[in-house]
């Protein structure tokens, strides 16, 4: 469906600005790709009318820290630690991909996320061995049909090709505006020494590119942010990822400096990365969204991510604890913000881009929802009851089924990239 004029009408409306907040029969206006109207009884005419009822309306999820890549590997590394995944997933498994596997493999783990609702990811790409394989993973993301940021990941050694990350900036992703942008996806201080770290900041700031990395209190840098800041690195567009072994002073610099923050408690807990940190985070003053990670030990969807960061949350101090609007609005508008796109995403606010989900309420697992819908996205739903999915108003799924037409060879040439891989022996 490309109608330029799209009437969501009658539905159960979530909107997660300034807080989440559910709004029954209410009517969702989408002109030209973005949100003009929200509200009872809008005014149809040339507009196609969307039957909302019984679906919740909802903004469209925002991952914010995926390994899209690793969709060829799903559950290969379960019952493990963060040493043995980093050994087998990034060690053996991940060079084993050729620029075509990282093109199937990132365009499958893309769709995936767009038939679970969710309309923006983070894709830290870091299985790129040669310019080529960049290249494809640029190439999947663009014809996926959702909102990405490209992260150029380095791989293990901690040497990125800072010549191939500028010609990707300047040949292929200079839109900062564009569906798809980028960032820099270095391994940071925790796992790089300083010199490097300084020259991988420097190549961000000369793009004018934000930088994302994995951060933790060691191996390298015990106090990784205070490190930062001793070598006046604080100034560049940071999102950190997990953290959960950081002290609460190390989190104070992070939202002292404008910092956000990605945690993932799914690959968090499975892998013994630490203790939970997401209410730690937003008790500091970060903003923070929920990032899906790696598909090689946790599921996929949002859903399943939203719960995990319920129930990990429940297990922290009390005063760390998380509710259901709180983990709502991380899966939505502070994801977005995030990524620094809460301008344009994240919420249903008229001018923004329709990125706008339909959830089914009259399957059986969210039946009687109705009486508290945001409870019901946050605990009781699951991908297979994600209705519709538009991105910049462009439906992306329609009655259930995605519409992307090369989904089914898509999924052919992930089931030969993944039997071509092989297990890691």
């Amino acid at each position: 469906m490309t109608d330029t004029r799209i009437l969501l009408r009658n539905g159960h409306v979530i909107d997660t600005e300034p807080e989440p907040v559910a709004h029954p029969k209410t009517d969702v206006l989408i002109e030209g790709g973005r949100i003009t109207a929200v509200g009872p009884d809008l005014p149809a005419e040339g507009a196609t009318v969307v039957d909302a009822t019984d679906r919740i309306v909802l903004p469209g999820f925002v991952d914010t820290h995926r390994h899209v890549w690793q969709s060829a590997l799903r559950g290969a590394a379960v019952d493990v630690d963060l040493t043995a995944y980093l050994g087998l997933v990034l060690g053996r498994l991940g060079p084993r991909l050729g620029p075509q596997d990282i093109h199937t493999a990132t365009l499958a783990g893309a769709l995936e996320g767009l038939d679970s609702g969710i309309t923006t990811l983070m894709d830290f790409s870091h299985a790129l061995h040669t310019p080529e394989h960049a290249d494809a993973a640029v190439d999947a993301l663009q014809a996926a049909g959702l909102r990405a940021v490209f992260g150029y990941g380095f791989p293990l050694t901690g040497f990125g090709n800072h010549d191939d990350v500028r010609r990707i900036r300047a040949e292929r992703l200079r839109n900062d505006d564009a569906l798809v942008t980028m960032a820099l996806a270095p391994l940071g201080p925790s796992y790089t020494p300083i010199e490097v770290v300084t020259d991988d900041w420097r190549l961000a700031a000369e793009l004018d590119l934000p930088v994302t990395f994995h951060v933790s209190a060691g191996p390298l840098a015990m106090r990784p942010v205070s490190t930062l800041r001793e070598h006046g690195l604080l100034d560049v567009k940071a999102l950190y990822v997990h953290g959960n072994s950081l002290d609460d002073d190390e989190l104070e610099l992070i939202a002292d400096s404008g910092g956000t923050a990605s945690v993932t408690p799914g690959t968090e807990a499975m892998l013994g990365i630490g203790r939970p940190v997401a209410g730690r985070y937003r008790r500091a003053g970060v903003t923070t969204g929920l990032g899906v990670d790696a598909v090689t030990s946790t599921p996929g969807d949002m859903f399943s991510l939203m719960r995990a960061a319920l129930i990990a949350s429940q297990v922290a101090d009390g005063a760390a604890r998380l509710s259901v609007k709180d983990v709502l609005r991380m899966a939505t508008l502070d994801g977005a913000a995030a990524l620094g796109l809460a301008d344009r995403i994240g919420s249903l606010r008229p001018g923004k881009q329709a990125d706008v989900i339909l959830l089914r309420l009259d399957d059986l697992n969210v039946l009687t929802a109705d009486r508290d819908p945001i409870a019901a996205v946050v605990t009781a739903a699951h991908p297979q009851n994600v209705d519709t999915v538009l991105v910049a108003g462009q439906v992306v799924k329609s009655e259930g089924r995605l519409t992307h037409p090369s989904l089914a060879r898509t999924a052919d040439a992930l089931r030969v990239t993944a039997a071509a891989v092989g297990s890691g022996n």
